[in-house]
């Protein structure tokens, strides 16, 4: 019997993002809204610190969580990969469309600022991801800044990972009693499995595809929530 970790191998990498990454999320994505409330210090510290008539974007926005921040004094356009996700932050009011992290809809320069949190690692390839980070530094003006978050090989919480393998599958389990609500209630739902592709940063590999990318200046690389971060300015 295949295992999904087999059956990636015979996938190119847009058909891994696809299939790992963009049909999960779509399927998922109530389920994974309900468990995104709670901002990130370190991205709730970047936010605050921005002066107020500040200009940006999320990109690989989720439920929104991050859009609803100091909706008061700066404005943030959302863009996600997946139509389920985007749907729940126009529900919730928020200025979402559904775009690709590789290819932007939007003019060079065009934000003073851009963040993308916890999405850069579902790209299958070194070269995808810099290609992503060529993106976020395309779209924002000089002076500007870019926060990234990644998530790390090096996991200080209940995920433990082989340090020889940065690219595996994670699973997400949807609870039978989930399913049961959304199936009217049928006895026989059960727990239900997704996997989701993810390449893991070694410590030291955000800040250096920045470097990489060029066009930026690292301002400030840190480890919180299980992830690399990388804060950087454009040039």
């Amino acid at each position: 019997m295949k295992t999904p970790v087999a059956d990636t191998l015979a996938l190119d990498n847009s058909e891994k993002e696809e299939q790992y990454v963009h049909a999960v999320y779509n399927e998922i994505a109530s389920h994974f809204s309900d468990t995104r409330f709670k901002p990130w210090p370190v991205v709730e510290r970047y936010l605050n610190a921005l002066p107020a008539g500040s200009v940006g974007v999320d990109v690989g926005c989720g439920n929104g969580k991050y859009l609803g921040m100091r909706t008061g004094d700066i404005f943030m356009m959302g863009t996600d990969r997946s139509e389920s996700l985007v749907s729940i932050c126009s529900e919730r009011k928020f200025e979402c469309m559904v775009s690709d992290g590789l290819d932007l809809p939007y003019r060079d320069g065009a934000f003073d600022f851009a963040i993308s949190i916890a999405v850069i690692h579902h790209f299958a390839s070194p070269e995808r991801r810099l290609q992503a980070v060529r993106e976020l530094i395309r779209v924002v003006r000089p002076g500007g800044s870019v926060l990234v978050f990644a998530w790390a090989l090096e996991q200080n919480g209940r995920r433990k990972f082989d340090p020889d393998m940065q690219d595996v599958l994670v699973p997400w389990v949807v609870p039978s009693s989930r399913k049961r609500s959304e199936t009217g209630g049928i006895d026989d739902a059960e727990d239900k499995v997704y996997h989701r592709y993810y390449h893991l940063f070694r410590k030291g590999e955000l800040a250096d595809l920045f470097e990489t990318a060029e066009g930026c200046e690292v301002s400030e690389v840190g480890y919180d929530k299980d992830n690399w971060y990388v804060i950087a300015r454009k040039l």
